[in-house]
């Protein structure tokens, strides 16, 4: 069983925000939902929840409609934050919980359980206006978990965060799927989606240009980069057909490469200059594959 997006499409008068999308993710995984500003990211997990109507499409859970019966089985975290500034953080839990049908018992355990792994049991009587924008995010991340969600929608989750608090809640996601959640995320740091997600889909001006495993979608494409580490300056690179790209530091030479093919011209190259320390191949990453399929990641 799974979600399913079957169809799918979103049009304001002449303009199609989100077209003919179909796509499937089984319960327990995870996907990358990536495109650049405007693609259609959000108008879409808006209608997976309900909060905006399709014009075309059908979106399902478990084989049932997408509706108000799955309400408090879903986790959304937008990526315009929505608290209320002038509420203490567990006046403002309790309440979105409550929302949500959970158990005053159950989210009274939870809350300290969260509050201390997330290291802000200190602000448990604080209004949210008076936390810093790192812990205000946090306790946002809290209101669309605390219930332990079945599905999780997550928006941009770790946006403005410090490396620290990122890896905190990188955690705590990689946790509750473990524990079955099925996560949707959106994010323009592609590392974070190869670290955490199994699968990943891509869109274009409303269009979906790729989904799929991510190993899978690796395998299958030829673009591929090269390390070489080396003392050799190896100035004739840029000359080898294939090579698209060559970026060197002191000791380290990247390059760009159509196919394996090419990269094995390169070796060629390489080993009859002498000794090298490192000749690597390396699959492409899923930011590679990012600006190949819709462009530079920065607007």
């Amino acid at each position: 069983m799974s979600l399913e997006l079957k169809d799918v499409t979103k049009k304001y008068g002449d303009k199609t925000v989100v077209n003919d999308i179909s796509l499937s993710l089984d319960n327990g995984k995870m996907l990358g939902f990536l495109g650049r500003n405007g693609a259609g990211k959000t108008t879409t997990f808006r209608m997976i929840l309900g909060l905006t109507p399709l014009t075309e499409g059908s979106v399902t859970y478990n084989g049932n409609k997408m509706g108000e019966s799955m309400f408090n089985k879903v986790g959304y975290l937008p990526e315009e934050r929505g608290l209320h500034p002038k509420m203490k953080v567990k006046d403002e839990l309790r309440y979105l919980a409550t929302l949500k049908g959970m158990p005053r018992i159950d989210f009274d355990k939870a809350l300290d359980y969260w509050l201390n792994r997330f290291k802000i049991m200190e602000n448990k009587d604080k209004k949210i206006e008076s936390l810093s924008k790192g812990n205000q995010q946090k306790i946002q991340l809290l209101a669309s978990l605390i219930h332990r969600p079945e599905l999780l929608i997550l928006d941009e989750p770790f946006s403005g965060l410090d490396p620290v608090n990122v890896e905190l809640l990188k955690s705590a996601v990689k946790d509750l799927n473990k524990e079955g959640t099925t996560i949707i995320f959106s994010s323009h740091r592609m590392e974070h989606v190869e670290e955490l997600c199994d699968d990943v889909c891509i869109l274009k001006n409303g269009n979906l240009v790729l989904q799929g495993d991510i190993q899978a979608i690796k395998d299958q494409f030829d673009l591929k980069k090269v390390l070489i580490e080396t003392d050799k300056p190896l100035e004739s690179l840029e000359d080898i057909e294939g090579v698209s790209q060559v970026n060197r530091s002191k000791r380290e030479i990247t390059l760009t490469v159509e196919d394996q093919a090419t990269a094995e011209r390169v070796y060629d190259a390489v080993t009859k200059s002498g000794f090298v320390k490192r000749f690597q191949v390396l699959e492409p990453s899923i930011q590679d594959i990012f600006i190949e399929k819709v462009g530079d990641i920065h607007e």
